[in-house]
């Protein structure tokens, strides 16, 4: 008789292919197939960026909520938002208001581009009572050093002025415990600040990564002189276009203020822990497991739970190299490509969620031949 065993799915998305959401469900539907008398459990991730809300919202406790924004370029827009269910915590998505998804091709504007309807968002988010407020800024559109954000907090900041005056700046701030989920260290200026590393994608010429930079600078000023402190050099501060200066510029206005990694904040968010203390097998994964798994990527942050906690962890990935093997073999996990035959990244991306139902369906048989 095949013991039955209890599996918890926590991937991460396929970016530009399937979500968290759309991974754990194939993953854990092929499992079924294999071994249907196990428990499968989802606990869906990601890391800050488009498509966090959904997998938060999957793990329930969480309910969705509505406000009208702005968007990059100012135009009205409703962005979603999720509010847990005891009414005092927050997940917020930069991507929703302020993200290049946001935009058309040709709307691309990283000179234009304001954060401000991320602002919008959180305001909204105090209007509602929210004492508590998880936000993940990655996906944004914008090079603003988070001036425009801070418009909609109430401040009046300007980055092509460089002005900043914090004297208006919401003032249930102070009653707000922040965390950012941010994955990234550069600083907010210079040949690895926001506008270099980040603005081409976002529509920048290289003259514009120039002009940008410039106009950063004076707003850096500006802006460190009226909060009494200095954060353009720290790290993350060139996250999101410059949201992660602005941010840490006003840190003492919040309750409590944080930049942690995303992983970090949606496991939480998730009660991922609680959930893995009951499994049998985590299996996480990513589209890629490569050299950037060792800097903290999903697939090695479950990994490292799930080894602290005594539990066996699988890792797929659509493309998987030997720098992301090594890297989860360091935290004795299993990387396992989910591309069954060599094919074209187009390919792979274009194939669906039935490669990884196949996939699930092979990992819960190596089980059961381990198991007999």
């Amino acid at each position: 008789m095949t013991t039955a065993r209890s599996v918890l799915f926590a991937p991460d998305s396929f970016k530009g292919s399937l979500t968290s959401v759309q991974v754990a469900t194939a993953l854990a539907a092929g499992w079924s197939v294999a071994r249907p008398g196990d428990a499968t459990w989802l606990c869906p991730l990601a890391d800050g960026g488009e498509g966090t809300l959904e997998a938060i919202a999957a793990a329930g406790g969480w309910s969705w909520q509505t406000a009208e924004v702005r968007d990059p370029l100012g135009r009205p827009i409703q962005a979603r938002w999720l509010r847990s269910t005891t009414g005092s915590r927050a997940l917020i998505e930069m991507a929703e208001s302020s993200g290049l998804s946001r935009l058309a091709p040709a709307d691309r504007d990283a000179v234009a581009a304001s954060s401000v309807g991320t602002g919008d968002a959180i305001h909204a988010a105090l209007d509602a009572g929210v004492t508590s407020i998880v936000l993940g800024i990655g996906g944004s559109a914008t090079t603003d050093g988070g001036a425009g954000l801070l418009r909609g907090l109430g401040a009046n900041a300007d980055r092509d002025e460089a002005r900043a005056d914090l004297t208006g700046l919401d003032a249930r701030l102070g009653g707000v415990d922040l965390a950012v989920a941010c994955d990234v260290t550069n600083p907010l200026l210079g040949p690895v600040g926001a506008a270099a590393v980040y603005g081409p994608q976002k529509g920048a010429s290289a003259e514009d990564v120039v002009e940008l930079d410039r106009r950063m600078a004076f707003f850096a000023d500006a802006l460190e002189a009226a909060a009494g402190r200095r954060a353009r050099d720290t790290p993350g501060a060139g996250a999101a276009g410059g949201v992660g200066f602005g941010l840490l510029a006003i840190a003492a206005a919040f309750h409590s203020f944080a930049l942690r990694p995303g992983v970090e904040l949606l496991m939480e968010a998730t009660d991922f822990d609680a959930r893995l203390a009951t499994a049998d097998l985590v299996v996480t994964g990513e589209g890629r497991i490569d050299a950037q798994t060792a800097f903290g990527k999903t697939a090695l942050g479950v990994a490292r739970r799930a080894l602290a906690a005594g539990v066996p962890c699988v890792a797929v990935g659509g493309g998987v190299e030997p720098e992301g093997i090594e890297a989860l073999a360091a935290v004795r996990a299993v990387a396992v490509p989910v591309t069954e035959r060599p094919q074209s990244v187009e390919a792979a991306m274009a194939a669906g969620v039935a490669p990884l139902e196949r996939c699930g369906e092979r990992l819960a048989r190596l089980v059961s031949v381990w198991l007999t």
